[in-house]
This record gives C-alpha cells, sequence and structure tokens, in this order.
C-alpha cells in the first residue's frame, strides 16, 4: 500500500523525493552513552528511542529542495509520533512494505521504493542498504542516491550538504 501525498500537499512539487528510514537515521542507537548525541529519549510504542535533533533540523532544512516521505517500517507511525517531537510537518506521505520479499535477495523496501517514485529522481538516507539496493540504485533510470548513515550518528551535516547538493544538481540536470 502507497500513501500519496493529500491533494494540495505543499510537498508535492516538481523536486525530488528523499525517503527517510527513522531507526539509524533519526532514532540512533549503538551511541555512547556517557557522550550522549544532541537529542531526547521517548517512549514510542513503549520502546525508547533516542531521536537526534540534529538529524531532525538537517531533513527540515532539506525539505526546501526535497519531497519529504518516510520510507520506514514505522510506517503511518512516523506521522503519529515524529512531527510533534522534531517539529516535522504532519502528513507527509509514508510507504508501506510487503515484509516478505520472497527468496531473492532484494532489500525489502526496493518494490514500495519503485511503486511510488515511478521515474522521479530520488535520494533514500537509511543505515541498512544492501547490495540489491545498490544494484537497484545503478539500475534505474531516474537519477537516485544512496545515503548510508552510521546509527549511532544518524544524518550528519556532512550527509545533508551532499544531499543538498545532488538535489540541487538533479533539478538543474
Amino acid at each position: 500500500m502507497i500513501n500519496p501525498p493529500p491533494a494540495g500537499d505543499l510537498h508535492a512539487s516538481n523536486k525530488p523525493l528523499l525517503l527517510i528510514d527513522i531507526d539509524g537515521v533519526i532514532s540512533l542507537f549503538g551511541f555512547d552513552p556517557h557522550a550522549l548525541p544532541r537529542g531526547e529519549f521517548h517512549s514510542i510504542d513503549g520502546i525508547p528511542h533516542f531521536l537526534s535533533a540534529g538529524a531532525a533540523e538537517h531533513l527540515l532544512a532539506l525539505a526546501d529542495v526535497f519531497q519529504l516521505v518516510w520510507a520506514s517500517g514505522w510506517e503511518e507511525k512516523a506521522d503519529e509520533y515524529l512531527p510533534h517531537l522534531l517539529g516535522f510537518p504532519r502528513g507527509l506521505p509514508f510507504l508501506s512494505f510487503e515484509r516478505s520479499p520472497g527468496r531473492s535477495n532484494a532489500h525489502w523496501k526496493l518494490d514500495a521504493i519503485d511503486a511510488y517514485a515511478g521515474s522521479q529522481p530520488l535520494a533514500w538516507v537509511d543505515d541498512a542498504f544492501n547490495s540489491a539496493c545498490h544494484e537497484w540504485a545503478e539500475q534505474r533510470r531516474a537519477p537516485t542516491l544512496l545515503v548510508s548513515t552510521e546509527p549511532q550518528q544518524g544524518l550528519t551535516a556532512g550527509a545533508a550538504a551532499t544531499l543538498r547538493a545532488w538535489a540541487h544538481a538533479a533539478q538543474t540536470g
């Protein structure tokens, strides 16, 4: 199931898509507990998550050059929890995923991403790319960028700068 932006949504435009994973991008883990990154712990459905203030700021700043789309196993829960915790706009589209990709080696998100993105340029931020993701990105006809994050840091300023430069090139190229 794919959930497109509502009619008249400010995020629907000719901007490239920015597909956003949450765990390992915004919700950090594996960091040194004595050197917490900037952010806060929150209980989400009874599970503690450390939400990165820096990653949220970077993503919000990228909204002027990208259409933001949740591409996380959180699915609709992203819009339920994150807007008020991180200052995100409500109503961002989200992808729903088939949890059993079968015997293939394909990444479990690829079918839903393909169906949603079609031939639009896209950047995808995630902490769990595999070889199928890289092969898929190389074979897409539309410009495609994969940005890998480390789950203890999430989306960094350097990665955000790379995304911004790529979006400008994708829109002018």
